[in-house]
């Protein structure tokens, strides 16, 4: 298959069959691997354009260029940035962007000021239901300390046998009504929009069947996000089913978003896909790359 594919990078055509994974993590916030050996990962599956895009971070974004392109891959900035909206988090992924950008770096952050106060809540939560010790156990698996996590958590629950897996934790402590959650007000959804276009990137709203929006609520999202300067979508992500490919790939077509496509991988134990398994994207879509193929290093 790979032979076939045509570069979208340096051809100028388009191509919904290029294996590009444009939605990873590593150690520099929740992921458990270096940027390092996920770019080599991400080459040994087939990878041809990746980008790393860390929560609320872009301190990895160096290392992850040079490694990309020490195993021959092209490479696009990325970082995703959790923004609330109609009471949730919703991930929006930049792409492309000029990583020195003064504002973005800052309002980067400032998102990521408040996650010390909200770990520690949370540690607090759990210790009320006989889990003690959670905020300490938690530290020992961040990279990162200003982007300690609910992943950091849950991968400490696991370890110490409070529950059988990552899944599980999230289910019964880390999720809305049970001990473990705090909600945490993250950038508004203008604000990480806005920084992401300011600063030469494109705007992506990140796995959009993950919220559990009413389609009044998804609606809105994309109406807004759309106002604000938002231009993709993910259509084709780790944890969306068949279905979902079909649903968001009309949605991108129904509002004029360029499509794109990122495993959204954390870990080998604990994510459902791997670096660069994804199907295609449906070939009536426009690719993001194809968008940023001035933005391609």
């Amino acid at each position: 298959m790979h032979a076939q594919h045509c570069h979208a990078y340096n051809e100028g055509v388009t191509s919904s069959i290029l294996n590009a994974d444009l939605h990873c993590h590593s150690v520099v916030s929740d992921g458990t691997l270096t940027p390092e050996a996920l770019a080599a990962r991400a080459k040994a599956n087939g990878v041809e354009l990746w980008a790393l895009t860390d929560h609320d971070e872009i301190g990895g974004q160096d290392r992850a260029l040079v490694a990309a392109h020490a195993n021959g891959m092209k490479y696009l900035t990325g970082t995703e940035i959790s923004v609330t909206f109609a009471n949730k988090t919703v991930h929006i992924v930049g792409l492309g962007f000029d990583a020195d950008n003064e504002q973005l770096r800052t309002g980067l952050q400032r998102t990521r000021g408040g996650r010390s106060e909200r770990a520690q809540e949370m540690s607090d939560g759990l210790a009320k239901v006989g889990i003690h010790g959670a905020y300490e156990g938690a530290l020992k698996y961040v990279g990162n300390p200003e982007l300690i996590s609910r992943t950091h958590f849950a991968r400490y629950l696991v370890e110490s046998g409070v529950c059988q897996d990552t899944h599980e934790v999230f289910r019964r402590f880390l999720t809305e009504g049970h001990p473990g959650f705090v909600p945490h007000r993250w950038a508004t959804l203008k604000d990480a929009v806005q920084w992401i276009v300011q600063a030469q990137g494109m705007a992506i709203i990140a796995h959009p069947g993950r919220y559990g929006f009413t389609a009044n609520e998804e609606f809105a999202l994309f109406t807004e996000f759309k106002h604000h300067g938002g231009q993709g979508v993910e259509v084709v992500t780790g944890s969306h089913t068949p279905a979902e490919f079909v649903t968001y790939a009309d949605m991108a077509q129904e509002f004029d978003l360029f499509a794109s496509r990122g495993s959204d991988f954390h870990s080998p134990t604990e994510s459902r896909i791997d670096l660069g398994t994804l199907p295609w994207l449906p070939g009536q879509l426009t690719p993001v790359w194809e968008a940023l193929a001035h933005r391609i290093q």
